[in-house]
């Protein structure tokens, strides 16, 4: 067509992938820092193209930067409030290594980098493990790929869905995530949320609320002994 073409991920170090030799993995744009990268190849495309807007070009892309900057100091200090045992990620597929590599979180997921791979009864016994072994409170549902497989790993252990996360686009205008900006800080807050809560017990319910209960067994009985003791007595 003679179109001019633009290499916007030119900068950024890839994440070899696991599954599939001599490839990488895909899924950079979920690292901020990355999204940097993307916004100055951006700008410089479009500076070559259109050399009398240059001042716009870079007015837009230094505010940009600017939001982004902030954006991924403030994902930083989020994930950094979650207890470290509990700084594990599991979801539907292998999305999410870049943002694990950047913020800190240990990635888990029952399909790898690519939707269409077969799930393997060895991956499932890893995951239930891990979550058994780290008493993780909650797994992630994504945007574009069918939950069952989740909500039945979920179900198994007795833990939460966490939340919807994005990963392979972002959402539609009126969902939480319509840009770029706003799916990072969403995932981010969901995954937050879901992993400083208490994990469940194995009957499903959540330590304090279980404790709850158990003391007010004991008390029944304890009244129910104290009244029966005084009606003897009487």
């Amino acid at each position: 067509t003679g179109a001019r073409i633009a290499t916007i991920t030119e900068g950024i170090t890839p994440i070899t992938s696991q599954q599939y030799k001599n490839s990488s993995d895909p899924h950079a744009w979920m690292d901020a820092t990355n999204g940097l990268t993307y916004i100055r190849n951006i700008t410089n495309a479009l500076i070559e193209l259109d050399p009398p807007h240059q001042d716009i070009y870079t007015f837009n892309h230094d505010l940009y930067r600017q939001q982004l900057l902030d954006l991924d100091r403030y994902i930083r200090e989020q994930i950094a409030s979650i207890p470290e045992q509990r700084r594990i990620l599991i979801t539907s597929h292998d999305a999410f290594q870049y943002y694990g590599r950047q913020y800190g979180l240990r990635l888990e997921s029952i399909l790898g980098t690519s939707t269409d791979a077969d799930v393997q009864t060895s991956d499932i016994i890893r995951l239930n493990k891990v979550i058994q072994e780290n008493q993780v409170p909650a797994v992630f549902i994504e945007s574009t790929i069918n939950p069952k497989l989740l909500q039945q790993l979920a179900s198994d252990n007795q833990i939460g869905i966490g939340g919807k996360l994005y990963s392979d686009s972002i959402g539609d205008a009126d969902s939480p995530a319509p840009t770029y900006y706003d799916m990072l800080r969403y995932n981010t807050e969901t995954i937050v949320t879901a992993l400083k809560a208490e994990p469940r017990t194995a009957s499903g319910e959540e330590p304090a609320q279980a404790n709850y209960w158990l003391w007010g067994a004991i008390g029944l009985l304890l009244i129910g002994g104290f009244v029966f003791v005084i009606r003897k007595l009487s």
